[in-house]
């Protein structure tokens, strides 16, 4: 793991601006990208990049290994030759502010499916042999993917326990009857994937050229309701229908009595052992392709998880089962060696989950926002950190917004947050992009909203939340020179900085 001391900011793709209704990787990442080493930030951190599934959330994905199609840029289409612009002057008036998720998928849909259609008519177009290329390298998780989503198209989305029992089951001779009959939507979601990794790899050499690094996002568990479960049922606890027979949750707490249940599949570990964790490395090493470094959710869960009986409606009545702990970590060092991964170590923290993150020597998290509410021995104030392995956000996409949570919290602790900070309370959220700063943690991240001083209608989720998450977008030309002028000027009191003529990460590193 890098050590110099860092910061940057957390921003999803789709919360760029842009007239397409979703922030994409488009011009607009570009000009983010730039913006960031003019602010003397280094680091861009983002949530998972696959293909969202129930509620948009990018943390229930149809594929842990795949590509978000409504990311793709439509205007980089045109310039490949793949989309006339007319196309594009016939996009509907998209909401700026938010992501309507239903309108952007058809229109978004529609306009793939016509780049699809130019690219295999003219074959062989400029990069019809990368694509195959590509096609025949990612194999090993794209035909199932594919095959997947073409499924579920064929049955109006229905979720693969609704197949047929031969699909579900995935009988050979229905598979192969399946590719056979599916052949165009196969062809299809092999050029989508193949243009969302091209415009990524392209944006990913532009940050690392400007000496920026990105920050992925693994969720620890994936969706019932996806091509991983279906194409490794074996991995899961299910039951001969293919339904989860335990899920994931965590025990009640303060903040909810009566927990949460998540309701992922959880996995076999030990069927997972029993190969390595063949699986899991292949997931980790394909989101270090895409990423310089990666923050892993939940890492609690690889040393004990809370299991929940499928039929328990609430996490009432779940129970601490063990994890793979160090068996994995060591599994995945040996084939990709040192793991630059940064470990979500917030929630139930015990000594054997910190002994195992120090083990590992990942930095843990440290969210300001939990700091000021049980006094001066509270681990989250920075005169608290013991090391400075650790990365401080004033809050993370889980949370409100700094201007909003200032505005919440009970007039005591607004009252410490005051002393503490010395501060009047008029720009909170710089007073606390200074503390993070200042701080002895390694890498410093705040989201965006937090740098525009924006309240509780910009917050990305609210867990629990079903609906309505996700959906927020930055105004375009908000970031601003003087913000960028702000934002250096800190990083170089703080020994953040990083001139932008300082060259590429592997420079750097």
């Amino acid at each position: 793991m890098h050590t110099a001391r860092a910061s940057g900011l957390l921003l999803h793709p789709t919360s760029l601006p842009g007239r397409f209704g979703i922030g994409d990787l488009g011009p607009e990442a570009y000009r983010f990208v730039d913006f960031l080493p003019a602010a003397g930030q280094t680091l861009w951190q983002i949530l998972p990049l696959g293909p969202t599934g129930y509620g948009d959330s990018p943390y229930q994905c149809f594929s842990a290994f795949a590509g978000n199609p409504l990311l793709i840029s439509p205007e980089f289409l045109v310039e490949d030759g793949l989309l006339d612009k007319e196309a594009l002057e016939r996009a509907p008036a998209f909401p700026e502010q938010r992501v309507d998720y239903p309108a952007v998928e058809r229109w978004k849909s529609a306009i793939l499916r016509q780049a699809a259609a130019r690219f295999f008519l003219e074959k062989p177009y400029p990069v019809y042999h990368e694509f195959e290329a590509w096609c025949e390298q990612e194999a090993g998780w794209l035909e199932d993917f594919a095959l997947f989503m073409a499924l579920k198209e064929a049955h109006n989305g229905a979720p693969w326990t609704e197949w047929a029992p031969e699909l579900a089951r995935r009988h050979p001779s229905a598979l192969q009857r399946a590719r056979q009959d599916l052949q165009g939507a196969l062809r299809v979601h092999r050029f989508i994937q193949f243009i969302f990794f091209r415009q990524w790899k392209a944006l990913r050499e532009h940050a690392n050229a400007r000496g920026v690094r990105i920050i992925g996002d693994i969720p620890i568990f994936v969706a019932h309701n996806s091509a991983d479960v279906w194409a490794h049922p074996e991995l899961f606890f299910l039951d001969e229908a293919g339904q989860p027979t335990v899920v994931a949750g965590v025990p009640p707490d303060y903040f909810s009595p009566t927990g949460q249940r998540w309701g992922n599949p959880l996995y076999r570990w030990e069927r997972m052992a029993e190969d390595g964790y063949a699986w899991w490395v292949q997931r980790v090493r394909k989101t270090l392709e895409l990423v310089d470094m990666v923050r892993i959710d939940h890492f609690r869960g690889f040393e004990a998880y809370w299991e929940v009986p499928a039929e328990e409606e609430t996490a009432i009545n779940g129970r601490w089962v063990p994890g793979p702990g160090m068996a994995l970590f060591q599994a995945l060092e040996a084939q990709l060696g040192k793991l630059p991964i940064i470990a979500e170590d917030l929630g139930i923290i015990t000594p054997a989950v910190e002994q195992m993150r120090d083990a590992c020597g990942f930095p843990g998290m440290k969210i300001l926002q939990f700091a000021f509410g049980s006094g001066p021995d509270n681990p989250y104030l920075p005169h608290n950190y013991t090391t400075p392995r650790c990365v401080v956000y004033t809050g993370t996409h889980d949370n409100d917004t700094t201007a909003g949570w200032f505005a919440q919290i009970p007039p005591a602790e607004r009252a410490y947050v005051l002393r503490y900070l010395h501060s009047d309370g008029r720009e909170i959220h710089w007073d606390m992009i200074r503390l993070a700063m200042l701080s002895i943690a390694e890498m410093a991240v705040f989201p965006v909203q937090d740098v525009l001083g924006l309240g509780s209608e910009a917050r990305m989720n609210m867990p629990g939340r079903p609906h309505g998450n996700w959906a927020w977008r930055c105004p375009a030309g908000a970031l601003t020179e003087a913000l960028a002028g702000r934002l250096r000027q800190l990083a170089q009191d703080y020994g953040r900085y990083a001139p932008a003529e300082a060259g590429s990460v592997e420079e750097q590193q």
